[in-house]
């Protein structure tokens, strides 16, 4: 009776084993998407908006309206030096799903590049390409590049903390006194935190120190 029993734990085990094997294979297939098939897309959704803002800036001083934006659409270029030579991110109109899938996004109804207030941006952290993953790197006195369509604005690194999701008043024009009249061009990025956890946000602000003119 014992070997009995024996035998149907062992085949037990066995037809255990075998269902977590495939169940293991699909989770490992979906993490190994999540973390490079999402970049491939989004690496793809850049090129594309890249190129075209380019179009853009080598028009004749093109300049488009804020109500002219609409959800999707490529609104400047973000460069962060300290993060290499290579990082450059396509920021489009919208921090919706679609829209952070192509790029970091901007949050319409806050500031645009260069003006008084506060530009705010959201980003992925882990897929999509990741283009916020490193910024817990960021230094105060860091620059922060944003190349628009009328000129390039360089923002300084002021401050960055790790705030609870529902802490809002980071994105207001002034962080963390919403009401109040801005009197600086701000910019915010915010993104996950910890890597692979939407517990918390990370916050890097900066504020606007140099505004070079868009060539013609």
């Amino acid at each position: 009776m014992r070997g009995e029993n024996d035998g149907a734990a062992r085949t037990a085990v066995r037809v255990v084993g075998e269902l977590c094997l495939p169940t293991g294979l699909v989770l490992l297939l979906f993490y190994a998407y999540l973390l490079w098939g999402t970049g491939a897309q989004t690496e793809r959704e850049q090129r594309v908006l890249q190129q075209r803002l380019g179009e853009v800036f080598t028009r004749d001083r093109v300049r488009a309206s804020p109500d002219g934006i609409r959800l999707g659409d490529a609104l400047a270029l973000l460069r962060i030096p300290r993060l290499g030579a290579g990082y450059r991110f396509a920021v489009v109109e919208g921090v919706g799903p679609e829209e952070l899938r192509e790029g970091p996004g901007h949050y319409p109804g806050t500031a645009l590049p260069g003006q008084l207030g506060n530009f705010v941006l959201s980003g992925h952290r882990t897929t999509y390409a990741a283009p916020f993953n490193r910024i817990d790197e960021l230094r105060r006195g860091d620059d922060i590049v944003v190349d628009a369509r009328d000129a390039r604005y360089t923002y300084e690194v002021t401050r960055k903390e790790v705030v609870d999701p529902g802490e809002i008043d980071v994105v207001a024009p002034v962080p963390g006194h919403p009401g109040r009249r801005p009197t600086a061009a701000l910019i915010t990025m915010t993104t996950c935190h910890p890597e692979f956890s939407a517990a918390q946000r990370l916050i890097v602000q900066g504020v606007l120190v140099r505004r070079e003119e868009r060539q013609s």
